[in-house]
């Protein structure tokens, strides 16, 4: 047999090597998915409805909001001439809250506005101040606010790589960056911290809207979660209650599973809140193993086997039916720190990509 079928030969065996392992592990999780799993508490990820309901005299706890003046009030003529005038050429995006513009401010901060018809509203004050009291390294920072000539304005930092879904799905413009095995652990543990922390305040502070498009990354592909609270400020500010905007994508269960389920396929997880059970769930994923089309192939010859079975394994707990017996935040935070230091200990010990790592390290090698 000539060297060069040998190594598609050989490739083959690995996939289906592979496969085997990960069907195995759903069959496993299937049974046994109570293995990382903890009962609901006031700051588990799992059943929003658990957690201590936002109140409009809450605040973040003294340890989670630094000191220093919040919630800046901006001029609407700060903020025009920051975005030449809300120039199409500075709209970078929609949302939940509307259409996002990026400016410049006089101080030479770059910002994200992002606006929506609305009177002014002394409960849309309180409400803006109090968010922009909770700080953290993975949660998107809100500036300030404007509430002049007819809108209502928010003010977050920029953000300079933007959303994940940029460098995950197929958008048909090709990226010059390529998200690694290991970097995708690393944006995962990042915003499971950033809920973990929304979790932790007093009263717990539910983001309602969690999804890949509301992770973003910046310059050093740090991990910001975006648009923390802005759920609930729609439905404050809605006087007929809430829009269909503000509660089209409410927080569901599984979302953080879908969101590692996302990095780990590279792809949109669409329909998946039509499954509704761990058996359709199981059965979907099954399927697409036994196509060699659930890893992201872009990853090729960059993780070890033993790294994404864990991934894959905390992805599947993340999306088990019943929500109770889904990890909370907190497990789902120190679950990702053991599969990230046991990737990065065994790739610096045994290399990445190379014919050595583990059992069916050379899959999807050309």
């Amino acid at each position: 047999m000539s060297k060069s079928n040998a190594a598609i030969v050989g490739g083959a065996v690995g996939m289906l090597a592979f496969s085997a392992i990960v069907i195995v592990l759903v069959w496993f999780c299937k049974t046994q998915c109570k293995n990382l799993s903890n009962k609901n508490s006031e700051t588990g990820s799992s059943d929003p409805s658990a957690l201590v309901e936002w109140n409009r005299e809450g605040g973040p706890s003294s340890a989670a909001a630094p000191s220093g003046p919040h919630g800046d009030k901006f001029t609407i003529m700060e903020l025009e001439q920051a975005t030449k005038q809300f120039s199409e050429s500075n709209l970078i995006g929609f949302g939940s809250f509307g259409p996002v513009y990026k400016g410049l401010l006089r101080d030479g901060t770059l910002v994200a506005i992002k606006r929506r018809p609305g009177s002014p509203q002394q409960d849309f004050v309180a409400k803006v101040s109090y968010l922009s009291e909770v700080r953290h390294r993975n949660l998107v920072t809100l500036l300030g606010y404007c509430l002049e000539s007819g809108s209502q304005m928010l003010v977050f930092e920029y953000v300079t790589n933007g959303s994940m879904c940029n460098h995950l799905y197929d958008t048909g413009i090709d990226s010059s960056t390529k998200i690694e095995f290991k970097q995708r652990i690393s944006i995962a543990l990042g915003a499971a911290k950033g809920l973990c922390h929304l979790h932790g305040l007093r009263p717990p502070l539910v983001h309602n809207n969690f999804k890949t498009a509301n992770v973003l990354v910046d310059s050093n592909y740090i991990a910001k979660v975006s648009d923390a609270g802005v759920s609930k400020l729609l439905e404050m500010i809605e006087e007929a209650g809430p829009s269909h905007m503000s509660s089209a994508n409410v927080f569901q269960d599984p979302d953080f599973g879908v969101f590692l389920l996302e990095l780990v396929t590279g792809q949109e997880a669409l329909h998946i809140d039509s499954l509704g059970s761990n058996e359709s769930f199981f059965q979907w994923v099954e399927s697409r193993l036994s196509l060699n089309d659930f890893v992201d192939r872009r990853l090729a010859g960059g993780f070890t086997t033993e790294g994404m079975r864990d991934l894959i394994r905390l992805t599947l707990t993340c999306m088990s039916f019943p929500g109770k017996r889904r990890p909370k935040m907190e497990m789902i935070v120190h679950e990702l720190e053991r599969i990230q230091e046991k990737e990065m200990a065994m790739t610096t010990v045994m290399g990445e990509g190379t014919s050595t790592i583990t059992l069916g390290s050379d899959l999807f090698t050309s």
